[in-house]
């Protein structure tokens, strides 16, 4: 079976922030930043799931 990187994501805090960088083919590039690291965390799950569907 061969392994396909559907996305590379970075998750880094700065100060007080989350800040989640993600890189893929089919959305390209997006930061999601919040204070609330659940909330930044929901923000790329629902991304990923929506942009994953479509495969």
């Amino acid at each position: 079976m061969e392994e396909e990187v559907l996305c590379n994501v970075e998750i880094v805090k700065e100060n007080n922030d989350f800040i989640i960088k993600i890189q893929s083919d089919l959305g390209g590039s997006r930061e999601y930043r919040s204070n609330n690291f659940e909330e930044v965390l929901e923000q790329l799950m629902q991304d990923l799931q929506e942009e994953f569907e479509s495969l």
